[in-house]
């Protein structure tokens, strides 16, 4: 007869599969501990011992399954992006995993703007920006979770829309979900009782449920990994260079057509025809840009991607992806950015149009949109 297949031990907080190999995946837990009776997850941990949440990653399949159970709930959804990367960090398609339910959209990283900023421009920047990837909001909140400025806000606004319901809290990688479910966490939740599992037909994940003392709960989703970020496909080592952590220093060059600026190695920007005009980039100051003409570009990136121009690093190339070229028209009296998903964007400052070609590796979001600032 054959033999069983031995099955995996599941954490006793939140029913996820256990392992060992890989911090940063759900179910982590350190080899010694695996086997032993009762064992959790390394977030389960931390959300029992420390209220404290940590983050965990998931593709983008494995969330979308876990998704899908939302809409048949009664919840508040929070959706944390990304300001740095709205685009790249908004979750494509959300409004129809949530059905009928709230979603309280949190804007996080507004510290990389400059102090003078027009938060209400940019409140409206974003829930037009948000309708235009379908998404319906009760309400935008602006925050920073680095420096912790307007998260009494968030907790205003999710006391506002909750209503005694559940609170789902969803976002991609990077984006400072971990930050909020904490505050809620101490706002929110004293733990006295033990953390459930949300288990949903046909998945292999499962959402961990932090209680509240109203006896509803929050419940913590993993970060989708989103292939089209810029931050998920350079090296760790480089993560430093591209996310900036301090208020953003906009870089302006008056370009001729014909002339191509670097950013690193990992995208390059062509001003093909148009007027001279100038161009602004909002990109983090561990970026080294570097101008030339376009008719020396190709020949500068054989022979200096790597050294000079980067990063990456030489020793990261071979596993880097290829370069996909994208043209694109900015029509004239347009205020318009070129968004380069996880990279930042480039503010078209000209008023007579511009035919640009964006160069970034394959699969990277490019795209035109309406001026942030």
């Amino acid at each position: 007869m054959a033999s069983e297949p031995i099955k995996a031990p599941r954490c006793a907080g939140c029913g996820i599969a256990l392992q060992s190999e890989d911090q940063g995946k759900p179910g982590y837990v350190p080899a010694s501990s695996i086997d032993k009776e009762g064992a959790v997850c390394q977030r389960c941990f931390r959300i029992k011992n420390y209220n404290e949440a940590s983050s965990v990653a998931v593709d983008q399949d494995e969330f979308l399954k876990l998704l899908g159970g939302i809409a048949s709930t009664d919840s508040l959804v929070v959706h944390i992006v990304d300001l740095f990367d709205f685009q790249g960090s908004l979750i494509s398609g959300l409004q129809r995993f949530v059905g009928n339910n709230p979603v309280l959209l949190v804007v996080n990283k507004i510290d990389l703007l400059p102090p003078v900023t027009n938060w209400n421009r940019l409140r409206n920047w974003v829930q037009k920006a948000a309708r235009e990837e379908g998404l319906k909001t009760a309400d935008v909140v602006l925050c920073s979770a680095r420096r912790n400025i307007g998260f009494d806000r968030v907790v205003e606004a999710v006391n506002a829309c909750r209503q005694g319901r559940d609170v789902y809290v969803v976002g991609a990688t990077n984006v400072g979900k971990s930050t909020l479910i904490n505050r809620l966490i101490s706002d929110y939740s004293d733990l006295k009782r033990e953390l459930t599992v949300s288990r949903y037909p046909g998945t292999t994940l499962d959402a961990v449920h932090i209680p509240l003392d109203d006896g509803k709960s929050i419940i913590d989703t993993p970060g989708i990994v989103y292939d089209w970020r810029m931050s998920e496909i350079v090296p760790r080592k480089d993560l430093a260079a591209l996310l900036p952590d301090k208020p953003l220093k906009p870089m302006t060059y008056q370009l001729n057509p014909g002339q191509t600026l670097f950013f690193g190695a990992l995208a390059r920007f062509d001003f093909i025809e148009g007027e001279r005009q100038s161009f602004t980039a909002q990109v983090s100051g561990g970026l080294t840009i570097h101008r030339t003409k376009l008719e020396r570009a190709d020949e500068l990136y054989a022979q200096h991607r790597g050294d000079m121009l980067s990063p990456p690093g030489r020793e990261d190339l071979d596993a880097f992806p290829a370069w996909t070229r994208h043209r694109l028209r900015v029509p004239a009296n347009a205020d318009q950015d070129v968004f380069v998903s996880g990279l930042g964007w480039i503010q078209v400052n000209g008023k007579t149009g511009a035919l640009l070609d964006i160069h970034a590796p394959k699969g990277i979001k490019v795209m035109l949109r309406d001026s942030l600032l």
